[in-house]
């Protein structure tokens, strides 16, 4: 059975439909769910669906000898980051090769990188008078949304859509796609 962590820093929307996904999956499972906050809402989810938590300050996480040993022992396979908002660093990109997956609220390379996320980028997207938008599910390296695209879904942004009509658009094509790609991803091994 293969062993997935997901990296999440708010809500957790999306940790909740990767969770239901993999319930009684017979491949794999969530396992872990790795937050930057310890009052984040989606450690309380992990607790409800009786999953292990782990929370890491900056000092930790970046720390070689911290974080790898902990997921290590959780027997981790497969990392999911959604909406988690610190970059990954080296030592973890470099021990789990194409198996950390990032979701990311644009059509990627448009409006990602640093402090590109959430209602940033749907502000943006409608600043810019887009017509379109979407989601883009990548790889992780040791850049901001710099990773080699696995997938995209495409949305239109009509004339009137505010920021939060963009919002729930996005979130309609993240809860209906992230699980499914993740699942292709970890049952096939990561390419």
């Amino acid at each position: 059975m293969k062993k997935i962590a997901i990296f999440a820093s708010g809500r957790g929307s999306n940790a909740r439909r990767l969770v239901g996904h993999f319930k009684g999956h017979t491949v794999a499972n969530i396992t872990l769910i790795v937050s930057n906050k310890s009052d984040a809402p989606v450690l309380d989810m992990a607790r409800e669906q009786g999953i292990a938590t782990l929370i890491f300050n900056k000092k930790k996480f970046y720390n070689k000898k911290s974080v790898i040993p902990e997921l290590t022992s959780a027997g981790i396979d497969f990392i999911v980051l959604a909406g988690f908002l610190w970059l990954m660093p080296k030592t973890i990109v470099e021990h789990y090769p194409k198996r950390i997956i990032n979701l990311h609220p644009a059509l990627l390379p448009k409006y990602g990188g640093k402090g590109m996320y959430g209602m940033k980028v749907h502000q943006a997207v409608r600043a810019a008078n887009e017509t379109e938008t979407g989601i883009t599910i990548h790889y992780v390296n040791e850049q901001y949304d710099e990773g080699n695209i696995i997938f995209q879904a495409r949305c239109t942004v009509e004339k009137n859509d505010t920021p939060e009509d963009i919002a729930q658009k996005i979130h309609e094509l993240e809860h209906k796609y992230l699980p499914i790609i993740t699942e292709k991803l970890v049952t096939r091994g990561g390419e």
